[in-house]
């Protein structure tokens, strides 16, 4: 089987580094202003993405740009202007989403490289068609779709690039295309300023028919004039007026804005609240390769480092048995579970009972596992690591390095700062040093939280006093 490029996320220097180590062959960044990452990216300076186009070229790897605002009219007497600085940067490829910007691109620079975006909702054989004549050379496939969907693509467009996502964050839209946080606060998820509202902290209040037959709360709480600046707000955007006809009507309060009460339904089926479980599809890697899809695509532009390696090394690790015909490692599924995660789904890729899509539990990451604790900055010759804390780690404590050689569980037995001994790093801010660090230049470490792995690593330490005893 051919194997499928790994691509990953890169919001800046360091997390493009940590994907190429930890086995990433292409990343994708943000373009300033056009890009629907507007935050956390660190190529809004342009030598910044020249240096990272230039160390991506200079280790045979690629890097694309994300250029898939979805634009009003005033971006568009700016765009091709704005473009010409990243077209001489030479990336490898335009990811996009609109057709009037990719036609344009195409006129100014014939021999662009376009990836579609997956905002342009492309769910079926016959838009991949379009696509292709109109000069794109890949297509990133709409997260709705099933693996027997893909495949069936893959059979009638066999000499077209495919790209499917298999990690990250899911939205509660139509491939990302939401409008809840232009509708809460006005910030569009489409010009690239999402405030994320799916995940924010929601209660729900029980309301009282009123003698008009309004759901009211508090008074002077009207329901239906709610009701009407909300037809009001979506016949202004050429939608259809909602109709307040359920069972029941609840009213949602969100936690930073108290006392301000937004009104949802419910029917039969229950109340439907938008927060969605984590893409895994690792043990889906198998059948897509088998498949025949070009490129697996990891979300997550603004994660931290250890996000980036782990997802990298998990993926890079099953691809590379997949291949080789190795059975799937369960282990991997335990590598990222340690991550912060919402609970996982393979999501739409294989047919599950919608309760299997929604997180209706915890509305927040849980680190069930492991928690990021820091990133190795320098090794010196006696094998003390220069540590920059990201979360508490005291000695005693059971860390996991997390490193492109291999992973290695071990004891806090020391922690300087400064020179001094201290017995906990308190956290994010500082840099401390740690011992018995041979090697482990580029490595993210993580602090152990369950008791199984601290006794497999008490294991292994007893082996070894054991086995330097008979020697």
């Amino acid at each position: 089987m051919k194997s499928p490029e790994l691509l990953l996320p890169a919001g800046g220097l360091d997390r493009m580094r940590a994907a190429f180590d930890f086995g990433a062959d292409a990343v994708y960044a943000g373009q300033p202003r056009y890009s629907l990452r507007a935050r956390n990216n660190e190529f809004v300076r342009f030598e910044k993405m020249k240096q990272a186009i230039d160390e991506a070229h200079a280790r045979g790897k690629k890097f694309f740009v994300a250029s898939n605002v979805i634009p009003h009219n005033s971006k568009l007497k700016t765009y091709l202007d704005d473009l010409v600085p990243i077209m001489e940067m030479k990336p490898d490829a335009l990811i996009m989403a609109d057709p009037g910007l990719i036609m344009k691109t195409k006129e100014r620079w014939p021999e662009a490289v376009i990836h579609l975006s997956v905002q342009a909702n492309t769910t079926n054989y016959w838009g991949v068609q379009f696509w292709q004549k109109a000069g794109v050379e890949r297509i990133i496939l709409s997260r709705e779709l099933s693996l027997d969907e893909i495949e069936e693509i893959r059979q009638e467009c066999p000499d077209i690039e495919l790209e499917v996502f298999v990690h990250g964050a899911l939205c509660i839209a139509y491939s990302g295309r939401c409008l809840l946080s232009g509708y809460f606060n006005q910030r569009d998820p489409n010009q690239g300023t999402c405030t994320n509202s799916c995940r924010w902290d929601y209660k729900v209040h029980e309301t009282k028919e009123s003698d008009a037959g309004d759901a009211q709360l508090l008074q002077g709480f009207d329901f239906n004039q709610l009701q009407e600046e909300a037809n009001a707000n979506f016949a202004a955007c050429g939608g259809a007026p909602r109709h307040p006809l359920a069972d029941k009507v609840y009213l949602l309060e969100e936690s930073n804005r108290p006392g301000q009460f937004m009104p949802i339904m419910e029917d039969e089926h229950g109340t439907y609240i938008m927060n969605s479980k984590d893409l895994r599809a690792i043990e889906q890697v198998e059948r897509l390769i088998k498949i025949g899809v070009d490129s697996l695509k990891v979300e997550g532009r603004t994660k931290s480092i250890y996000y980036v390696a782990r997802v990298a090394q998990a993926y890079r690790r099953a691809i590379d048995d997949a291949v080789a015909g190795r059975p799937f490692n369960p282990e991997l599924l335990a590598d990222l579970e340690g991550l912060a995660n919402r609970g996982y789904t393979p999501g739409f890729l294989e047919r599950h009972q919608t309760q299997e899509y929604q997180n209706y539990l915890h509305n927040y990451s849980i680190s069930k596992k492991t928690q990021y604790a820091g990133i190795v900055l320098s090794v010196d010759e006696e094998g003390w690591a220069t540590i920059e804390v990201k979360n508490r780690f005291a000695v005693g404590d059971t860390l996991e390095v997390v490193h492109p050689d291999g992973n290695q569980l071990m004891l806090v037995e020391a922690i300087e700062l400064d020179g001094n001994p201290i017995d906990v790093a308190p956290g994010n801010g500082i840099q401390v040093r740690v011992p018995n660090m041979h090697g482990k230049e580029k490595a993210v470490i993580a602090r152990i939280l369950d008791e199984k792995s601290k006794d497999k690593v008490e294991q292994i330490i007893r082996g070894e006093t054991r086995k330097n005893k008979k020697g």
